[in-house]
C-alpha cells in the first residue's frame, strides 16, 4: 500500500495535508471585509449628520439661557437703580438695530456678560434701550440674538418677558 491515505476525526484526507476543510477556510474573505466597512461608514455618516443638527438646537438653547441671565441682571439693576442700565443705543424701533453688548458687565450683576456660542469677535448678543423718541430711555431694555438652527428667527428678552420672532425688532 503505497497510497498516501490519512484519516483525521473520522474523514479521509487525500490532499495529503494535516488541516480539514474547516481549518482551511478559517477567517474573512476580502469582499466580506469590505462590506463590513461600508455599512459602518455609512452609519457613521448618518450619526454625523444627526450631530449637526443636535449642535445647532444646543446652541440655540444656551442663547436663549444667556439672554435669560441678561434680563435677570437688568432686573437686578433696576431693583436697585430704578432704571435699566444704559446699553448705549437710542431706541428700539428699527429692525436689527442695537449695539453688541460689550465684554464688560451689567453693573455689579453680571461680569462678564457671556458671548454667543463662546465667540469672542462675532458671536454677540445685542441690545438697545430708549423709546421711539430717539433719546436714551432707562424704563426698557431688549436683548437679542439670532438663532443658529434657523437663521430667520430671532431670540429676544425684555421688560416685557422674552421670545421669538421673525425680525430682530423687539417687542
Amino acid at each position: 500500500m503505497s497510497s498516501k491515505t490519512t484519516v483525521y476525526s473520522g474523514k479521509a484526507d487525500i490532499s495529503g495535508s494535516r488541516y480539514s476543510d474547516s481549518v482551511k477556510n478559517k477567517g474573512f474573505t476580502l469582499i466580506e471585509l469590505l462590506v463590513v466597512i461600508a455599512i459602518i461608514g455609512l452609519l457613521a455618516a448618518i450619526v454625523l449628520v444627526s450631530l449637526n443638527s443636535a449642535r445647532g438646537k444646543a446652541r440655540d438653547a444656551k442663547a436663549q439661557g444667556d439672554l435669560r441671565q441678561i434680563a435677570t441682571a437688568m432686573e437686578m439693576y433696576y431693583d436697585s437703580s430704578s432704571a435699566y442700565f444704559a446699553t448705549g443705543d437710542v431706541d428700539c424701533n428699527v429692525a436689527a438695530e442695537g449695539t453688541a453688548i460689550p465684554a464688560t458687565s451689567i453693573g455689579a450683576y453680571m461680569s462678564p456678560v457671556p458671548r454667543n456660542n463662546g465667540d469672542s469677535t462675532s458671536g454677540l448678543y445685542y441690545w438697545c434701550n430708549g423709546g421711539a423718541t430717539g433719546t436714551q430711555g432707562t424704563q426698557k431694555f431688549c436683548a437679542y440674538a439670532q438663532s443658529d438652527n434657523n437663521s430667520a428667527n430671532w431670540f429676544w428678552v425684555s421688560e416685557k418677558g422674552s421670545g421669538t420672532a421673525a425680525s430682530a425688532l423687539c417687542p
